[in-house]
């Protein structure tokens, strides 16, 4: 399957961006790059600092910066951050540029697969409140995500498993938009 477009994963913290995101881009051939790594690389520090540093505010509008060159870029497979996909002007962008897949998860599977991981400043502090977190984010930024061209639900199955379903939602859209 040759792909002209951006392939934009959006999805909460825990969804399988980057996992999924790998995976798709050996199997499609093309380059992956990781959102949050490229904010990181922007700001020269990791995420939890520079939130910590220049406060949430900051923080999104360098996502935003950092979103919008990646989504004028060549063609790949895109992990983007949790909330990146949030700002209209990157949805906007989005729909120009990518195909967008939402990695769909319930709060159950966000929560086993973020328990315990330390590297994620948006879910940082006590763990006994990490279910109410992410209970609020699925609220705040599920109506955002279900804009995107392709939804896929995540479960517990094997990656591999996922991403063969999303190369044939991708598949699907692709043939269905030729039409």
């Amino acid at each position: 399957m040759q792909i002209d477009k951006i392939i934009l994963l959006v999805g909460l913290m825990g969804s399988g961006k980057t996992s999924v995101g790998k995976r798709l881009a050996k199997k499609l051939a093309l380059p992956f790059i990781d959102g949050d790594q490229e904010i990181e690389k922007a700001a020269g520090l990791p995420l939890v600092d520079v939130l910590k540093c220049f406060g949430e505010e900051e923080y999104r509008a360098g996502e935003t910066r950092v979103m919008h060159r990646l989504l004028q870029g060549q063609p790949c497979v895109l992990a983007s951050g949790g909330g990146s996909f949030v700002p209209q002007q990157t949805r906007d962008l989005a729909k120009q540029h990518a195909i967008t897949i939402w990695l769909k998860a319930d709060v159950d599977t966000l929560y086993h697969r973020t328990y315990g991981r330390k590297h994620r400043p948006f879910l940082k502090g006590n763990d006994s409140h990490l279910k109410s977190k992410l209970e609020h984010y699925i609220s705040e930024e599920y109506p955002y995500y279900s804009e995107a061209d392709i939804v896929v639900e995540t479960k517990d199955e094997a990656v591999e498993t996922t991403v063969y379903r999303v190369i044939s939602a991708i598949k699907g859209f692709v043939n269905h938009k030729k039409q």
